[in-house]
């Protein structure tokens, strides 16, 4: 069928044709290509299939002689699983695609969803918190997100064990979305079978990763960015000091998102993360009031813009800030810390820990004698 002449200053329309969604996911799936190169392919080379074809040299000329595209008969298989699974395949240029989410860096350009698509018009809070949460923070964390699903808000989580549990039960009636590391079709844990079958009748499941992939450590904080980047804010609820939550909320501050914490007994693991935000400057929740007292001022501005960041405290700021400087710095050629030290002219206790956050976050690698990259 001929295809109508477009004007080449006319935005690109979502895929609507199996044609169409074989093309951008095709040049998605394909190796070395995540958001940023999908999306700066396409403003390159104006169309999906112009970035297929030019894809071969473009790897050539980065260095790798043997790149194949990702097979046509894998990305049919994966519609045919989607179809089956009676999942939809959600692009960045549909207006449905939450406009929260688009506001990102790295904004997943396609989303596998099943369930009420209507509610990624609506605002959402995202709660999370430990996996081995205490009797205490998980009935606060059910508290919570029945009060703010009351309230209007829905709740956004993992769909982990714990908190995220919690969370998602607490909301359910209203509407709840689960953002999954794996395809959207692969329930993870299978502890949460019945909760996952629930949340795709009453709320929404969603995923960037394809269909039938089963979830790998290196998915989640992938997966925790699309979290906080679909909310207003981050509420943590429990949390050790090095965790998946506090990955989500250093997301949530480089997203220019609120940052809320439930404060905990210091002798508690599974507070100290939570005790360690509230000290740097997160907002202290005691109850839903203070999470929709925090979001209020929000209503009378367009949400998301910039404002946002003046509210967030002088300290979790600073943090922001310099992960923003450091990532600048780097690229995918290596660079020798102390090279990076005198650059960014930070005393080197203030950049140690920010960089180990962003090695734990996947946005920087490390390599032997001492050189540091930014992940591709």
């Amino acid at each position: 069928m001929t295809q109508p002449t477009r004007s080449s200053t006319t935005p690109q329309l979502p895929p609507t044709t199996e044609e169409d969604a074989i093309t951008h996911l095709r040049l998605l799936r394909s190796r070395r290509v995540g958001p940023a190169t999908y999306r700066r392919l396409l403003a390159e080379y104006g169309t999906a299939t112009e970035a297929l074809r030019a894809l071969p040299d473009v790897a050539r000329a980065a260095g790798v002689d043997d790149y194949a595209i990702c097979p046509i008969g894998v990305i049919r298989a994966e519609l045919q699983a989607g179809k089956a699974a009676g999942a939809r395949l959600l692009s960045d240029r549909d207006p449905l695609y939450p406009d929260a989410l688009r506001t990102i860096a790295d904004a997943p350009p396609l989303l596998w969803c099943l369930g009420r698509m209507d509610l990624l018009s609506r605002p959402m809070v995202a709660l999370v918190g430990a996996r081995n949460a205490s009797s205490l923070g998980s009935r606060m964390a059910r508290k919570l997100a029945n009060d703010l699903a009351d309230a209007g808000y829905v709740v956004v989580s993992g769909l982990a064990r714990g908190i995220d549990t919690a969370a998602h039960l607490g909301a359910l009636a209203s509407g709840t979305v689960a953002v999954q590391a794996g395809g959207v079709d692969v329930i993870y844990p299978v502890d949460n079978t019945q909760l996952a079958h629930d949340i795709a009748k009453q709320g929404l499941r969603l995923s960037e990763m394809p269909m039938g992939l089963q979830p790998q450590a290196r998915h989640f904080p992938a997966r925790n960015r699309i979290i906080s980047g679909l909310a207003q804010a981050v509420v943590v609820v429990e949390a050790a000091a090095r965790s998946g939550s506090l990955i989500t909320a250093r997301n949530a501050l480089d997203q220019a998102r609120d940052v809320l914490a439930v404060p905990g007994h210091p002798f508690d693991a599974r507070a100290a993360g939570c005790n360690m935000l509230l000290r740097d400057g997160a907002t202290l929740v005691r109850s839903a009031e203070d999470v929709i007292d925090a979001l209020a001022p929000k209503a009378v501005v367009a949400p998301l813009i910039p404002a946002a960041v003046a509210q967030t405290r002088p300290a979790l700021r600073n943090i922001a800030a310099l992960h923003a400087m450091i990532l600048q710095r780097l690229g995918p050629a290596p660079v020798a810390e102390d090279q990076l030290l005198r650059d960014l002219a930070v005393p080197a206790t203030e950049v140690a820990p920010a960089l180990v956050d962003l090695e734990l976050d996947g946005k920087i690698t490390r390599q032997a004698g001492g050189l540091l990259a930014r992940a591709v």
